[in-house]
């Protein structure tokens, strides 16, 4: 993996990391998806604008098909994402989340793409999802949080799912990036308008009550993903998909931290465990 690939995906899990403390802050729902959703489209509007003035691209029938597709993935991801933060703590759903995707990517990776990880990349990965294990609390945490965990594991399936979707496009049919993001976020409104009608209330409310955390989660979200895609459209998949995982250090200090769900000294240790798997993917 190259070290500009690292940096994108570095930054991308301090930024992912900082969205999903301010999901968890909202408690989310459908009403609350398609308000940041909405947000999205509007804060994302003038620098779209400017990329199709300055590149207009040209969009096949297939492009179009990958951006629908990245939308109902991502739709699933965030309702179950956000119905886990209702039931269990941040720092039990977002690792397990976030690990379960990446190894079920790196066997996507293996099994649809072809790709050949060397013995040091899949020692790190392997690394990675054990610091996950440990730092969402092992086996006794996730029984003592059932209901969170299982969230947390259909999330991580999701997530796998839109990672392989969505490096198809950004390296085989050459959607840019900032387009996929911003269409498939379009899509996801849209997705979202016949369940969000009906509670027109609770988008109300949702503005009222969380209007800068879901200012926040449009800005931040669609930032951290633009990253991650730009570094998935020239890296494998079974490179970028562990190393995004970095981000669990970072949400579980935030919920040790900001959110006082204890236990930091065993997450501490996990995620040193983490970085040494990080550092492994980087050297192989």
């Amino acid at each position: 993996m190259t070290a500009l690939a690292l940096l994108l995906v570095l930054l991308a899990a301090v930024l992912h990391a900082s969205w999903n403390l301010l999901a968890k802050r909202a408690r989310g729902g459908v009403a609350f998806t398609w308000l940041f959703s909405a947000l999205t489209l509007l804060l994302w509007a003038p620098v779209v604008g400017l990329y199709l003035w300055l590149w207009p691209p040209v969009l096949h029938s297939f492009a179009w098909l990958a951006m629908a597709g990245s939308a109902t993935i991502h739709v699933g991801y965030f309702l179950l994402l956000q119905r886990g933060y209702r039931s269990g703590d941040l720092s039990v759903v977002y690792p397990l989340a976030r690990g379960t995707g990446p190894l079920l990517s790196l066997l996507g990776a293996i099994l649809l793409l072809g790709e050949r990880p060397s013995l040091l990349s899949a020692a790190g990965a392997a690394l990675i999802v054990a610091g996950v294990f440990f730092i969402a609390g092992g086996e006794q945490s996730m029984r003592a949080h059932a209901a969170g965990a299982r969230y947390g594991l259909l999330t991580g399936l999701l997530i796998a799912c839109y990672t392989l979707w969505d490096k198809h496009a950004v390296s085989t049919l050459l959607v840019p990036p900032l387009l996929l993001e911003y269409g498939s976020n379009a899509g996801r409104m849209l997705l979202l308008t016949p369940l969000a009608w009906p509670r027109r209330s609770e988008v109300r409310a949702a503005w009222q009550q969380y209007r800068l955390e879901a200012a926040g989660i449009a800005l931040l979200s669609s930032l951290a993903y633009i990253l991650v895609l730009t570094a998935l459209a020239t890296a494998p998949v079974s490179y970028i998909a562990p190393a995004r995982e970095l981000s669990i250090l970072f949400g579980a200090l935030f919920g040790t931290l900001l959110l006082k769900e204890g236990q930091s000294q065993r997450r501490l240790w996990a995620a040193g465990v983490m970085v040494a798997g990080v550092v492994l993917l980087a050297v192989g």
